[in-house]
């Protein structure tokens, strides 16, 4: 089957199929597939075919938008009504939203059809999906390997086409690496693009949600329908959403494309030819190709682990037991407050809770924290030159393939550099797109484009046209 969006839109709108049929058809899929990947935490078989039923309505009446019908997956940071919604952690196991996140609203109010909440790292933290207390996500690839994190459940579901497309968050890398690893896109959006109201926060300055699909195309048509501003996000910026599918085939003749040196100076050449290859690409479309420096890129993971714990530590607070989810059966407050918290996080959460907590606790503020902003500052300032002079960047996405299952799972700083080419987007605030960049050893290898804050439509242009050039998201696993 593996529909896409748009091919999905033209077989409900054609009358081929009905949203009940292609529900069905799915939540077939994800129940085969799912106990052997484990990319689902709940699969809403009920929930789904009433969404299903009240589209087939909304398309015969004419009613229907881009997403009328079509089954997609929720990472399961993110609040469904009436739906649970985990965050992959204990301590939410019982937690049921009476609310959905404004993305998720969104989507619905067009009659999108969810199937399902999607398996992660714990509130985020990780990039392998080995932090789930729901068991670890495997690779529709290699099921020997990890599907990346933190929304591994959501590429991996996509990848192997148990759904259509997923709505995920990426914090500091979490749907561009797991994109990358399973050969499909992935979507961080500029931060106040989107909104973050219902997303289970980790790190309030940096969060952003953004979609997982099959291709920029649907990539594009899910960012028109999420996008923009929501009075319940202070953060989110105003003005009217792009269209962002009709400028997607748009001549690039002329597009100024950088290549950041410090994300390429280690590559092993395998992978080094895959970027060549890439800027070879852009320059046979007629577009200028330039090197360009990102000299602060080195600090870019520290400045990440000493931010994000710190408001981790201040966000989880909330996690105590007696106002969300699973209260351990204690005699005395106190009490409940620590068992309720140490049954109820993975231990990479309880690692960056005590490091966030040391990072602003007195005597170390200055050292730690607010030196990691001012940091964070020169970060944003290379990006801002470096704009001055391209239109986009070009980097890969991960330094690395799909990475075997625990490989790196007793040693938390070879995890934390998983993400040295995906945290510096994420620290400055700026948009970026993974795309399928080739295979290294029949694994997918991705490569990513960072763009200015709001340049999502010229990001998606130039990963369009990188994409029709190359093939390479044909190409699906076994």
């Amino acid at each position: 089957m593996n529909y896409t969006i748009s091919q999905a839109r033209q077989a409900l709108d054609n009358r081929e199929i009905s949203s009940q049929e292609l529900t069905r058809e799915y939540l077939s899929r994800a129940k085969e597939k799912n106990p052997v990947l484990n990319a689902f935490i709940t699969i809403c078989e009920d929930e789904a075919m009433r969404m299903a039923e009240d589209a087939d309505i909304r398309i015969q009446r004419g009613e229907q938008g881009p997403l009328t019908g079509i089954p997609f997956g929720v990472k399961d940071a993110i609040c469904t009504a009436d739906i649970r919604s985990t965050a992959s952690a204990k301590v939410l196991d019982t937690y049921v939203p009476p609310f959905d996140a404004t993305v998720i609203r969104k989507i619905r109010a067009q009659g999108g059809v969810i199937i399902g909440k999607q398996n992660c790292d714990a509130f985020g933290h990780g990039a392998s999906n080995e932090n789930s207390m729901y068991g670890v996500v495997k690779n529709p690839w290699d099921t020997e390997r990890v599907p990346g994190g933190s929304s591994g459940g959501s590429a991996a579901s996509v990848a192997a086409d148990m759904c259509v497309y997923s709505i995920a968050e990426d914090t500091g890398g979490s749907i561009r690496q797991p994109a990358a690893f399973n050969n499909i896109v992935g979507l961080r959006p500029s931060y106040g693009r989107n909104s973050r109201y219902g997303v289970m926060p980790m790190a309030s300055s940096l969060d952003t949600v953004g979609p997982i699909t099959k291709t920029v195309e649907d990539c594009a048509l899910v960012m028109e329908a999420i996008a923009g501003r929501d009075p319940l996000d202070a953060t989110t910026v105003p003005g009217a959403v792009p269209a962002y599918t009709e400028g997607l085939r748009e001549s690039i003749r002329g597009l100024r494309v950088g290549i950041p040196r410090e994300y390429i100076q280690d590559l092993p050449n395998n992978l080094q030819k895959i970027i060549d290859d890439a800027a070879e690409q852009f320059r046979q479309m007629g577009c200028e190709v330039m090197d360009v420096s990102l000299p602060h890129t080195k600090y870019a993971v520290p400045v990440y682990y000493i931010i994000v714990p710190s408001e981790d530590s201040s966000n989880l607070s909330r996690m105590d037991g007696i106002r969300y989810g699973v209260r351990a059966k204690e005699k005395d407050l106190q009490n409940v407050y620590m068992q309720s918290r140490a049954n109820g996080f993975p231990a990479e959460v309880k690692r960056r809770i005590m490091v966030g907590t040391f990072a602003l606790s007195h005597g170390y503020y200055d050292a730690y924290y607010k030196k990691a902003q001012q940091v964070r500052t020169c970060i944003m300032r290379d990006f801002e030159e470096a704009f001055n002079r391209v239109d986009v960047l070009l980097a890969p996405t991960t330094p690395t393939p799909p990475f075997k299952i625990g490989e790196k799972a007793n040693d938390p700083l070879a995890m934390y550099k998983a993400d040295i080419f995906v945290g510096p987007a994420a620290v400055a605030g700026v948009p970026a797109v993974s795309v399928p960049g080739g295979f290294v050893n029949n694994l997918p290898f991705g490569v990513q484009f960072i763009g200015p804050r709001m340049s999502e439509n010229i990001l998606l242009r130039a990963a369009y046209h990188f994409e029709q050039a190359t093939g390479y998201g044909k190409r699906a696993p076994i």
